[in-house]
């Protein structure tokens, strides 16, 4: 963590510890002069440590996503007031969770296309704002048919926000320990969503449901504009062919760092070896395209990560979204109790999720993937053999697999960007998380169905059950740690 909480930290070692890092071999075939210029500016993004420029752009960025996981959780501590209050039935309860999701399919989809074409700084920041004018709208929502229609609308922005936001964060690290700088930004969003559930708690029943949506929507249109000022990827401009704005954004990041001195002939070697090898690897000039997704080479990328998307999210939303509810008409607790229990449940996913920033560089992303599963389908399986007929023994499962299966649904922030190179970054992982969105909302759909149908255990047997198909994608992952975009992606 020292690198990434203190700026300083490495200065006297990175430009060796860059020059050094495994690559292949050195191509025999001359890049192009594009290519050269691109590996150029990519080696000097590579050769600079995490410093206060880096935690700038985090903070801004990182208050925004803060912001989008706040506004995606508030609807379920909403709902235990609402389902009383409007009459809601099981089935219009998991329609009314499900209405945001499909709007997030559509704004991952619309966004990620954006964040190619406008650029990530432009296609992120018109997110914010359609998400927070949307969750303020939500507030003055006086029938269930109104507010299922501004979910929805406030779900396009919610699900653009993310993937383009942490496509930008991934282009601005360095390879080495980007599995750490990255899961610590990406801690913000169950930050967020622990804020809506503490938050949610103490709000919905002591001044109502409204003020809730109001406090989610507000500070999003402030935090634009921070977040309108923050420079451009500098990755994207280069695959764009826009050489001069590229360099004008990493000259002030290397301006932030300061440099050592170091022998220029002892280096030099070894420097342009390694633009070589970046040069080998780029297409900077080639136009991005999602037909390339299906390309041989990232064809069965994309179908793994699309399952684990989907597995991952099925379970993690499903679980946390219905919660707060079951408590409520299911375990028949009090509001307040039913609400502060539920809240818990996000606690522990920030504790799952520190701990996986802290470790995942170390033990890799699909060893970590792996085991998250793995874990989580267990805690599943063993509250399907206790029945379920516990509230105290979901609250410790259900809470535990969510908190589990949550430090994965981090991790693929930090994994999908890394596998696509930055011609369709950005198009890549919104493709990818317009799978979670769909999964978002089959889940709280099918538990409602569930519910009514053959009881609360049966819910739990079906979110085991994802568990296992997700355990058979991950085990397909490529490994990406430390090594640099460019050479993952070519």
């Amino acid at each position: 963590m020292e690198e990434a909480m203190n700026p300083g930290a490495g200065r006297a070692r990175y430009s060796s510890e860059a020059a050094a890092a495994p690559l292949p071999s050195v191509p025999t075939e001359t890049p192009s002069p594009s290519a050269l210029k691109a590996a150029k500016l990519l080696f000097r993004i590579e050769n600079v440590p995490f410093c206060r420029w880096h935690t700038k752009t985090r903070v801004v960025m990182g208050t925004a996503t803060f912001l989008d996981a706040f506004d995606a959780l508030s609807l379920a501590f909403v709902l235990p007031v609402l389902v009383g209050l409007w009459h809601l039935s099981p089935g219009q309860v998991g329609l009314l969770i499900a209405a945001g999701y499909i709007g997030q399919v559509i704004g991952a989809l619309l966004f990620g296309w954006l964040g190619e074409k406008w650029g990530r700084v432009p296609a992120v920041s018109t997110a914010v704002a359609v998400m927070s004018v949307m969750s303020i709208a939500c507030a003055f929502a006086g029938s269930v048919q109104m507010l299922f229609l501004l979910r929805f609308l406030q779900g396009i922005g919610v699900g653009g926000e993310v993937p383009v936001a942490a496509t930008y964060i991934n282009e601005m690290s360095q390879s080495k320990g980007r599995g750490r700088f990255f899961v610590l930004y990406e801690l913000i969003f169950p930050l967020g969503l622990m804020a809506a559930a503490q938050v949610g708690a103490f709000v919905v029943p002591h001044y109502g449901w409204e003020l809730l949506f109001l406090v989610g929507g507000i500070p999003g249109l402030l935090v634009l504009v921070f977040m309108t000022r923050l420079p451009e990827s500098p990755r994207w401009l280069a695959s764009k062919g826009r050489w001069e704005d590229a360099d004008r954004v990493i000259s002030s990041l290397e301006a932030a760092t300061p440099h050592r001195q170091i022998d220029v002939n002892r280096e030099k070697e070894k420097v342009q070896s390694r633009e070589l090898r970046l040069a080998a690897g780029l297409k900077s000039t080639k136009k991005a395209g999602w037909k390339e997704l299906f390309s041989p080479l990232y064809r069965p990328r994309t179908l793994i990560v699309w399952v684990l998307w989907a597995s991952s999210y099925f379970v993690a939303n499903g679980i946390n979204n219905w919660l707060p509810t079951l408590y409520k008409t299911v375990y028949h607790l009090p509001l307040q109790d039913a609400l502060r229990l539920a809240s818990m449940t996000n606690v522990l996913s920030v504790c799952a999720v520190f701990a996986c920033a802290m470790w995942v560089d170390k033990v890799g992303r699909r060893r970590w993937a792996t085991g998250s599963f793995i874990v989580a389908g267990v805690l599943l399986l063993a509250l399907v053999a206790n029945g379920a007929h516990s509230v105290w023994a979901v609250a410790l499962f259900a809470s535990a697999a969510y908190a589990v299966m949550g430090t994965t649904t981090v991790l693929l922030y930090l994994y999908t960007p890394e596998i696509y190179p930055t011609r369709m970054r950005a198009i890549g992982t919104g493709l990818a998380t317009s799978w979670l969105r769909a999964a978002s909302a089959a889940a709280p759909a099918m538990v409602g169905m569930m519910l009514t149908a053959q009881g609360v255990a049966s819910v739990f047997l079906m979110f085991a059950g994802a568990t296992v198909v997700g355990l058979f994608a991950s085990i397909k992952m490529i490994e990406t740690t430390d090594k640099a975009l460019e050479e993952i992606s070519p």
